[in-house]
């Protein structure tokens, strides 16, 4: 029976949340026979959490759905037998530990530890939603994209090309399998830069363009800034959409994606932490390898919760923004490359070759540190320019600068350093395995 993980990363209360995903966990269980697995990390505080073990306990039992609500405690001890299994000494495993379960928070993390209990699992592929995020309806039904996930992912693209709406393969790819699947989000935005562009859309625009490519034509990259983190707009289900082809990153959400075993099990994501949009990482790798993917249009409903409201909230996600487009200095550096390289960077298998994306995050790491630093001074000037609470941010900026730059630096070599120990850690998150739960 096919095995797979449906994830739910969270460190906020989500109760809601949960309830739906294991109605998407029993959907997928009773209309594809699949085991499905639903996997919930949680580092949330304890009454949050409290309530969670409530709502989990409350969930009605499907016939194929195992549950799996794992504290910090408890992914703890799973990621240190894993790490001591495939680290040559104690002080290797707690390096590994800290990348894969840091105190702060790490998008990638998050999904990593996803993968490896995954593999623990004897899963076939993940499949991730998250905790600020729920289902369109159609006619009084939830709109699920594990249906097209488990329809089309893991597959050779060949032999479901005539199921999809319709395929742009690239020449010579269709006897690869399937290696990504996903859609996008409808309603507000994925990042809180709304206000920003309301405020002042040329600022609005400088600021995102930092994270495109340097050297873009300008019609491209005003296209792109009108673009990002616009998801769907605002546009309803009506009907499946499915297009084979290589899925561009900017089309589809980690929020509404799922990835084949044989991607994630060779390449982890990047472990930065603070840092919004690094969890990207494989979308972009999947792509610039032509690696058949499916993109389709059950789109996810996307909202911000209250915390991201207030003034704590707001200043922690603006610093998190701040990081993300310093870290795609470095970040771009890579797309360049594995762009440039496209299937080479696929062995006579067709599987990614992780060492090879490797050297190209460790070379990333001799940027010209001037080139960041510059980049950290539009950003200053650009929220003083904004004003108000923005004003608070670039002082933050300006407070911790040697750091961000450092941490910007140092989170490259962190990924380089992972990628190293991945494979062995995921092997031996195998060997280990995971007690059932539930």
């Amino acid at each position: 029976m096919r095995r797979v993980c449906l994830t739910l990363p969270t460190h906020r209360a989500c109760t809601g949340t949960i309830t739906a995903i294991a109605e998407e966990a029993a959907y997928g269980a009773r209309e594809f026979g699949a085991s499905v697995h639903l996997l919930i990390l949680d580092s949330s505080p304890a009454p949050v959490l409290a309530e969670h073990r409530k709502a989990v306990a409350a969930l009605p039992g499907a016939p194929g759905v195992t549950v799996h609500h794992l504290d910090e405690d408890e992914q703890r001890a799973f990621l240190r037998e894993v790490a001591s299994r495939s680290a040559g000494d104690a002080a290797s495993a707690d390096r590994l530990l800290e990348l894969m379960l840091p105190s702060r928070v790490s998008y990638g993390a998050c999904t990593n530890r996803a993968f490896l209990i995954a593999q623990a699992l004897g899963c076939t592929s993940v499949h991730r939603r998250d905790s600020d995020s729920r289902y369109q309806y159609t006619d009084g039904e939830p709109v699920f994209p594990l249906h097209q996930e488990l329809t089309y992912l893991g597959r050779r693209a060949d032999d479901v090309r005539k199921s999809a709406t319709r395929s742009k393969l690239p020449p010579g790819s269709g006897d690869r399998r399937v290696a990504v699947a996903g859609g996008s989000f409808v309603g507000e935005m994925s990042v809180d830069v709304a206000e920003i562009r309301d405020l002042d859309p040329d600022t609005y625009g400088e600021l995102v363009g930092l994270s495109l490519p340097e050297g873009s034509p300008e019609i491209w990259r005003n296209h792109l800034i009108d673009a990002s983190f616009r998801g769907a707009g605002n546009g309803t289900f009506d009907g499946d959409l499915a297009t084979l082809a290589p899925i561009s990153p900017m089309r589809v959400d980690m929020c509404n994606v799922a990835l084949d075993h044989e991607v994630y099990r060779r390449v982890p994501l990047p472990p930065a932490t603070d840092t919004i949009g690094t969890d990207y990482f494989l979308l972009h790798l999947t792509h610039d390898a032509r690696l058949p993917g499916l993109q389709h249009d059950r789109h996810i409903v996307n909202f911000h919760t209250e915390e991201r409201r207030t003034d704590a909230g707001f200043l922690a996600y603006q610093v998190r923004f701040a990081k993300f487009l310093l870290a795609k200095a470095y970040l771009n550096a890579v797309y360049a490359r594995t762009a440039a390289a496209g299937d080479a960077l696929l062995d006579a298998e067709g599987h990614i070759r992780a060492s090879v994306v490797a050297g190209y995050v460790r070379d990333s790491v001799d940027l010209d540190p001037t080139d960041i630093a510059r980049r950290l001074d539009v950003i200053d000037r650009a929220y003083r320019r904004l004003g108000g609470r923005y004003t608070t941010v670039a002082d933050t900026l300006a407070d911790g600068r040697s750091r961000l730059l450092d941490e910007a630096r140092d989170d490259m070599a962190d990924f380089a350093h992972l990628m190293d120990h991945w494979e062995a850690l995921t092997g031996a998150s195998a060997e280990a395995g995971l007690a059932v739960t539930r």
